[in-house]
């Protein structure tokens, strides 16, 4: 059994004329066998006939550029430029150079001075680390 809001929404479904062919002709089985669904799309439908009621004004040929007058004088629409003036970026760029702190800072002779250290240090590490537990590769220590 559905619920009453799956009711609703089906029967908006009808109304509208959203469903496919076998979709509404279940819809169609159930207006004849079910009075809850056939009661939800005929209140349905009394609504939606209220807006086929109101008398649509002609459009002038030039409603268009009056919607984008309109949303070009909102003040969060004068940074994007509707109104024909250059838009302004959001971010601008970066005024000052970045303050040293970070990767983005290493750049240049200092970066791959660190990098060389680095890997020296990682390599004589593992250098010391087969040497003390006396790898094959390597002779062991005296003593």
């Amino acid at each position: 059994m559905a619920s009453e809001s799956d009711r609703i929404a089906r029967a908006g479904d009808y109304v509208l004329g959203l469903m496919n062919d076998a979709e509404r002709e279940r819809a169609e089985r159930d207006l004849e066998i079910d009075p809850a669904f056939r009661d939800a799309v005929v209140r349905l439908a009394e609504r939606m006939h209220v807006f086929d009621r109101v008398e649509k004004p002609a459009l002038p040929a030039n409603h268009w550029a009056l919607v984008t007058q309109r949303l070009a004088e909102l003040p969060q629409m004068r940074s994007v430029g509707l109104d024909g003036s250059k838009s302004t970026p959001v971010i601008r760029s970066l005024e000052r150079r970045p303050n040293g702190i970070g990767v983005h800072s290493l750049g240049g002779r200092r970066g791959a001075v660190i990098a060389i250290v680095l890997i020296a240090v990682f390599a004589l590490g593992y250098l010391v680390g087969v040497w003390s537990t006396g790898s094959a590769f390597l002779p062991r220590p005296p003593g």
